[in-house]
C-alpha cells in the first residue's frame, strides 16, 4: 500500500490544522494506521496510533488532548486534527501503517509498522 499525507503547512501558535493520509493500491481498514512526526534535529516519534477497528486508539503525552485521529474507511483516508498549535509541534509528520490479525491492537513502535508515507510539514510560529 502507497501512502500519502497531505495538509500542512505554516500556522500561528494555538491554531488548528488538519492532516490527512490517503492511501493508494490497498484497503486503510486492513491496517492500524499510526503518525509520526520528526523535528528538526531530533529523532521521529510517535504521536497517535488507531486500531483497524477505529475503537481504539493511543496518544503520546503531549498529543492527548490536543490532537485527534480519526479513520474513514469509505474513504480510504486517516485524518490528524491538531489544535492548539505550538511552537514545538514543528515537525514533518508521516503516516504509517500495521498489518495486524487483531483488530484492536494499538502499535506504537515505529518497527510495528510497515508502510510508510513521505510525510508533510508543520510548522508553527510563536
Amino acid at each position: 500500500v502507497q501512502l500519502q499525507a497531505f495538509g500542512g503547512g505554516m500556522v500561528q501558535a494555538g491554531d488548528s490544522l488538519s492532516l490527512s493520509c490517503a492511501a493508494a493500491g490497498g484497503a486503510v481498514s486492513s491496517y492500524a494506521m499510526g503518525w509520526f512526526r520528526q523535528a528538526p534535529g531530533k529523532e521521529r516519534e510517535f504521536v497517535v496510533a488507531i486500531s483497524r477497528s477505529g475503537r481504539g486508539t493511543y496518544y503520546a503525552d503531549f498529543a492527548e488532548g490536543r490532537f485527534t485521529i480519526s479513520r474513514d474507511d469509505a474513504k480510504n483516508t486517516v485524518h490528524l486534527q491538531l489544535n492548539s498549535l505550538k511552537s514545538e509541534d514543528t515537525a514533518i509528520y508521516y503516516c504509517a501503517a500495521a498489518i495486524y490479525a487483531s483488530t484492536l491492537r494499538v502499535p506504537k513502535l515505529q518497527m510495528d509498522y510497515r508502510y510508510w508515507g513521505q510525510g508533510t510539514l508543520v510548522t508553527v510560529s510563536s
